[in-house]
């Protein structure tokens, strides 16, 4: 069953195979969770987030068409519980987490990792949500240019150009860190 396609399994949890469902799931649950935590950037908002995305799979089994992509399928239901997440909130300012925008303790007390997360941080943080939402569906579940172009209903060349600028906008800004 692992070798199966996300689509084929699809199919056969839609028709009542619970096996199919524990390995899409087992496929998914990791880059998908990462990817709605560094939308919304709270490991609460994002496991609820990440529930609900999950649960419209669920509910939506018998709409799923084999003749798409499960993977643009799945993502585009996360980025509209995101979206939809966002659209509820009161307009919220762009500044970073206290966390990370507060002086750390010193060298002594850190690690280089831990520094550099906070700098990856910050660089994300200064992207453009359109380019930052490619960046995280490229970096944190390896979709590739046609998949992510799916999820956020653009074509293929502008998802292209928003990575690319993404990355060009993030090497920029860690270099200006160091």
């Amino acid at each position: 069953m692992q070798q199966r396609s996300d689509e084929a399994l699809m199919k056969a949890y839609a028709g009542g195979d619970m096996k199919a469902f524990e390995v899409l799931y087992g496929r998914h649950r990791g880059p998908l969770y990462r990817y709605i935590l560094r939308q919304v950037g709270e490991p609460a908002t994002a496991n609820d987030l990440y529930q609900q995305s999950w649960e419209k799979v669920i509910r939506s089994r018998h709409r799923f068409r084999e003749s798409s992509p499960f993977q643009a399928w799945m993502y585009r239901i996360a980025r509209n519980n995101v979206i939809d997440h966002f659209r509820r909130q009161k307009p919220l300012d762009k500044r970073l987490p206290d966390e990370v925008e507060a002086p750390g303790p010193g060298p002594e007390e850190r690690t280089d990792d831990v520094h550099r997360q906070q700098d990856l941080e910050r660089a994300l943080h200064e992207l453009q949500d359109e380019q930052k939402e490619v960046l995280l569906l490229k970096l944190e579940s390896g979709l590739i240019l046609k998949t992510i172009a799916d999820v956020v209903c653009i074509n293929q060349e502008k998802a292209k150009s928003r990575l690319r600028y993404a990355v060009s906008k993030l090497r920029a800004c860690l270099a200006k860190e160091r």
